[in-house]
């Protein structure tokens, strides 16, 4: 018996822009990123969570979450930062789902400016708290993982700062208007 499968279109759609999505963390985190010199692991500070909020607020939290955990979980395995991958794809999945839950939530699709930004806020802290506890454990110390913290708030500061203008830009575009 042949099995066949069937997609959709739109399906194939929502696995293109997801495909993209990740790509677009991926380049921004490999890119424009600026090594730390504030902790002795070093520390990153990236556009890559630009474009995750990015992806969250336009997309959603399913797409967001893959964005993040997928773009900059594959970042750290091709560029030196392999022992934080699994911790990567933990924190930054989870910040991206965050993101767009609360940005989507209430029948909304990321167009309240003030819900965004309310909703990347609120999704630092679990970023942090998780590379806080994965640091920990590798470093077999709750003392050494605090000097990743400012660098951990610089990049998500910036992140907010440049993702919620260019959301709403991108939200004023036909494309996101319909």
């Amino acid at each position: 018996m042949q099995r066949t499968t069937t997609y959709s279109s739109g399906r194939t759609y929502s696995m293109i822009i997801t495909s993209m999505l990740i790509a677009l963390v991926f380049v921004a985190t490999l890119l424009l990123n600026i090594r730390l010199p504030i902790a002795a692991n070093g520390g990153l500070v990236h556009l890559g969570t630009t474009m995750l909020f990015t992806a969250a607020l336009l997309f959603g939290p399913k797409k967001g979450a893959i964005a993040g955990a997928a773009g900059m979980g594959l970042f750290d395995l091709v560029s030196g930062w392999t022992l934080w991958a699994p911790i990567t794809i933990i924190a930054r999945g989870l910040q991206g789902y965050l993101v767009g839950k609360i940005a989507w939530s209430g029948g909304r699709s990321g167009d309240n400016f003030g819900l965004n930004i309310l909703a990347c806020v609120l999704s630092i802290p679990v970023m942090v708290a998780i590379y806080y506890i994965g640091e920990a454990i590798i470093f077999s110390s709750w003392i050494i993982p605090a000097a990743s913290i400012p660098g951990n708030l610089v990049q998500n500061a910036v992140g907010l700062i440049l993702a919620i203008p260019l959301v709403a830009a991108l939200k004023k575009t036909p494309y996101f208007r319909n």
